[in-house]
C-alpha cells in the first residue's frame, strides 16, 4: 500500500509563489531588499512544489514494515518491530481542526497530514493496523 501527496498541494505552492511575486510587484517598488525577500520566498515555494511532484509517494507499507520520506527526498525503511506506536494526533485551535498520522519509531516520530497522505489519517492508521503483524 502507498499514500501520495494530493495533486493540489504543488499547485497551491506554485500559485502562492506567483502571488508573492505579484505582491512584490505591487508593493516593493524599487526596494531591492523587498524584491530579494520575495524572490527567495518564491524560489523556496517553487522548489518545495517540485519536490512534491518528484517525490509524490510519502508513505508505503507492506508485510515487512513501512517506508517513509524524510527530509527533502530521502526514504527510511522501518521494520514493524521497530515501530512503537501508530496513532492519529488531533489538534483543535479555535475554528481550525487538524489530524496528523503519527508514527513513533523510538528514535524518530514521523507526522503526516491528510494532504501529504492523500487520505484521511484515521483511514491510513486503520490500514496500517491491518498490515502490522500481531506480536
Amino acid at each position: 500500500m502507498q499514500w501520495r501527496a494530493k495533486p493540489a498541494l504543488p499547485a497551491a505552492k506554485l500559485i502562492t509563489a506567483g502571488a508573492v511575486l505579484a505582491l512584490a510587484a505591487g508593493f516593493a517598488g524599487g526596494d531591492p531588499s523587498r524584491w530579494a525577500v520575495a524572490a527567495v520566498t518564491a524560489a523556496i515555494l517553487v522548489l518545495w512544489a517540485i519536490r512534491d511532484l518528484v517525490v509524490r509517494v510519502r508513505l508505503t507499507a507492506d508485510d515487512e514494515g513501512i517506508t517513509v520520506v524524510t527530509g527533502v527526498a530521502r526514504r527510511r525503511q522501518v521494520p514493524w518491530a521497530k515501530i512503537e506506536r501508530v496513532r492519529v494526533d488531533r489538534a483543535h485551535r479555535r475554528i481550525l481542526r487538524g489530524a496528523l498520522l503519527e508514527i513513533d519509531t523510538g528514535d524518530a516520530i514521523y507526522m503526516l497530514g491528510a494532504n501529504e497522505l492523500g487520505a484521511d489519517p484515521d483511514d491510513v492508521a486503520a490500514q496500517l493496523a491491518t498490515l502490522r503483524p500481531v506480536s
